[in-house]
């Protein structure tokens, strides 16, 4: 039987809309159980992060200051990873947006596709070995200042969609970053100027500390973009 292509999750604005009009044309089609579901195309990229420029006017903008203790640090305290409906989590939301012809079972499982990680220059095929990171890891964050937030916000944090905060990757290169900032590790070179205009408008928008060796790191990159 021929195997038609479909997008798994049509975008929320037409999703009420278009459900109805799917179903009849499966119904013409004759089609059932051996519907093939694949998720769009992904744009295989985070939300662009602002420019260069805007960037290191962000970054001049941070306050400078030493981190704080990691006492009390636990990656529970950032909830993740929480429902984004239509039975996804953030995780199984981020992996089909970066990822190449995913197929995602009823669950929204990723079963296949392929995966393009920007840290080392990777390609994947098993989600399996994929890590979505933190671009500001959760332990830099919690040093940076989320200490003193509520439990709400933390968990916006863990959960960002709207800006560069995640990304799928390798899992060999998530485990190499750690909780590191840019003075202490970066991803291959090609990506260092994502890295840092992502790294920079996290910290922006959850104003957020930097300390004196980080902004250096962050300032020599965002000069050479």
């Amino acid at each position: 039987m021929r195997r038609i292509r479909l997008s798994a999750r049509p975008s929320r604005r037409y999703a009420r809309h278009s459900r109805p009009v799917l179903a009849t044309a499966l119904a013409l089609a004759g089609l059932g159980a051996g519907l093939v579901a694949t998720a769009p195309t992904a744009q295989a990229a985070p939300p662009t992060p602002p420019s260069a420029a805007t960037a290191r006017t962000m970054l001049a903008g941070l306050t400078v200051d030493g981190e704080d203790s990691l006492s009390g640090y636990d990656r529970d305290l950032f909830p993740h990873w929480i429902s984004q409906g239509d039975s996804c989590n953030t995780r199984e939301i981020v992996l089909q947006r970066d990822g190449s012809g995913v197929v995602t079972d009823s669950e929204c499982r990723a079963v296949s596709g392929r995966w393009y990680s920007q840290y080392d220059g990777v390609t994947l095929y098993d989600s399996s070995g994929i890590d979505i990171d933190h671009v500001v890891p959760l332990a830099e964050a919690w040093r940076s200042g989320a200490h003193s937030w509520s439990w709400s916000k933390r968990r916006s944090f863990a959960n960002n969609l709207s800006a560069a905060q995640l990304i799928a990757v390798s899992a060999s290169s998530n485990r190499s970053k750690g909780d590191r900032d840019p003075a202490e590790w970066l991803p291959r070179s090609a990506y260092h100027c994502l890295y840092a205009r992502s790294w920079v408008w996290v910290k922006n928008n959850y104003a957020m500390k930097v300390d004196p060796a980080e902004k250096s790191a962050l300032s020599a990159i965002l000069n050479r973009c």
